[in-house]
């Protein structure tokens, strides 16, 4: 699966994919929840590479 994390700035919400919770040790994310993230740029724009819960 996919989803979206929206910035603490205000800017573009930012693309997840699950594999990426995965290699970082996560099953899945809730709403709201508060995530430190490493931001790389896909092929169609900017994507989560690393995800760990604060």
């Amino acid at each position: 699966g996919f989803g979206f994390i929206a910035v603490d700035d205000g800017g573009k919400d930012v693309f997840v994919h699950i594999r990426a919770l995965e290699k970082s040790g996560l099953r899945s994310l809730e709403p709201e929840q508060r995530v430190r993230l490493t931001i790389t740029q896909g092929q169609k724009g900017p994507q989560a590479e690393s995800v760990a819960v604060i």
